[in-house]
């Protein structure tokens, strides 16, 4: 079995939680669908966590805005959180944001970030017509913050939400585990007073972390699934 994660976004207690409900699992390896930095004040803990149980781990949008120096030009809080990153992350864990995959195949199972059209930016919207022109059975990505299960005539599609920044309406930290044949969806607490007082000491106001309280993007809005 494998577990799936992403878009971590520099909440340490919330991949802890999930780590942790991971080895209780008995996973036989874990893979990281991208967004390690971003947002919150941890991303040394994350990275330094990863690292150590040396999780495959794709490229995502928020690690290559920190990597390369670019921003994000559709929101500004994002920006302000990535400034913050770029002035505290230990050089080793940057250099290994850069050189992170684009993609990844496991055991039969193709994963990104975004989506194959673009990597990086894409908010996928499975379909039929979308996989056709991918070769494989089995697919998964993350950076909509959603997490789901789509199935379609011959594909089978996984999100499976956000570590670090749920926007579903759900606080709890998100992920999903793949047997080879299925996917399952699974949330697990975690202590979001332990990121909040994170980011208080990093020197961010209440308006950079309250969203986490109601598993929503900051500044409050949710997002959905783009298939029914």
């Amino acid at each position: 079995m494998i577990g799936l994660i992403s878009d971590v976004h520099g909440n340490a207690p919330a991949l802890e939680a999930v780590l942790d409900s991971l080895d209780g699992m008995g996973v036989e390896q874990i893979v990281c669908l991208g967004d390690v930095a971003g947002y919150y004040s941890e991303v040394n803990a994350c990275c330094a966590m990863l690292r150590a149980r040396q999780v495959p781990t794709i490229m995502g949008n928020h690690d290559w805005y920190l990597g390369s120096g670019a921003s994000c030009e559709r929101s500004r809080s994002a920006n302000d959180c990535l400034d913050y990153q770029r002035r505290v992350i230990e050089p080793d864990h940057l250099e290994w944001l850069r050189r992170l995959p684009r993609d990844m195949q496991v055991s039969g199972l193709r994963l990104i970030h975004g989506g194959w059209r673009d990597p990086l930016e894409e908010y996928l919207v499975p379909s039929d017509a979308y996989f056709e022109a991918l070769d494989g059975t089995f697919f998964a990505s993350g950076h909509l913050h959603v997490q789901y299960v789509w199935k379609g005539g011959q594909v089978t599609y996984c999100n499976p939400g956000a570590v670090g920044q749920p926007r579903d309406g759900d606080a709890r930290a998100a992920f999903a585990t793949w047997d080879g044949t299925e996917f399952s969806l699974h949330r697990v607490p975690y202590d979001v007073d332990r990121t909040a007082a994170a980011m208080q000491a990093a020197g961010f106001s209440e308006y950079y972390y309250e969203n986490l309280y109601a598993g929503a993007r900051i500044g409050g809005t949710l997002s959905r699934r783009p298939v029914d």
